[in-house]
Order: structure tokens, then C-alpha cells, then sequence
């Protein structure tokens, strides 16, 4: 069963930003469907990283599009990204340092993270993108 399956309310309206969503959305369920199929530490591990590197590309293409456009809210959105990446540095640090994280409670948070960042902060994006004429 998916940990966060895909919907269209999850649509930001500019198909390349809501391409890259599905695949971290992808991602997010393989490592969810692998943690409850038995996957070892270091599957665990890389699966993680793969997730994280996803991600750290993902805002790197709404960051850089978000400049080119002149977006207002470019600041802010930039902010979130790095809280983000903060967070989740946080945690992969103690996992790595032997303290029991709990990649299902990391993966709980990424879910509830990437569907309010998705209809809030990046919803707004879309707007805009789209009032600019991008879709």
C-alpha cells in the first residue's frame, strides 16, 4: 500500500514541476513498499540517499525556474527547501551515528512535509507560473 499515493489534487498545474512530484512520490512509496517487504539497513541506506538526491535536484529545477520567472516568493520557497534539508540531515546523522531514527516515522514526516509543501507553497508557485503563461 502506498504511503502517499498520487492525486491530482497533488497538481501544481505546470507539468513539469508535477513530473518530478510523481517521481518523488514514486520514490517515496518504493522505500515505503521496501520497508514493509524487510529491507536491510543498507538497502534502507541507499534508498534514502536516492530519495534525498531526488529531492535536492527537484528544488534545485523549481529554484532556478523560480528565478528565471522573477518569482516574489522565491525567498521564502528557498527557505523551506533548506529547513527541509536540514531536518532531514538531522536525522540521516543520528541514524548513521547507531541511534534508532525509525525510517517509518523519517518517511511519515517526508509524506506529510511533500503534500503540505506541495498544496501550499508550491500550489502558489503554480499559480503564478501560469498567470506568466507556463503551464
Amino acid at each position: 500500500m502506498p504511503i502517499m499515493p498520487w492525486s491530482d489534487l497533488l497538481s501544481v498545474g505546470v507539468a513539469s514541476i508535477d513530473q518530478q512530484h510523481r517521481i518523488l512520490v514514486g520514490i517515496l512509496n518504493q522505500l515505503g513498499d521496501s520497508l514493509e517487504a524487510g529491507i536491510d539497513a543498507w538497502d534502507e541506506s541507499v534508498a534514502l540517499t536516492r530519495l534525498v538526491d531526488y529531492t535536492e535536484s527537484h528544488f534545485a529545477f523549481e529554484e532556478e525556474l523560480m528565478r528565471r520567472a522573477g518569482y516574489p516568493g522565491l525567498d521564502a520557497h528557498e527557505q523551506e527547501h533548506r529547513l527541509l534539508f536540514q531536518q532531514v540531515a538531522e536525522l540521516m546523522a543520528r541514524s548513521s551515528s547507531g541511534e534508532k531514527v525509525g525510517t517509518q516515522a523519517l518517511l511519515v514526516f517526508l509524506r506529510d512535509w511533500l503534500t503540505s509543501h506541495i498544496m501550499g507553497t508550491d500550489r502558489a508557485l503554480g499559480l503564478s507560473l501560469n498567470r506568466m503563461g507556463m503551464h
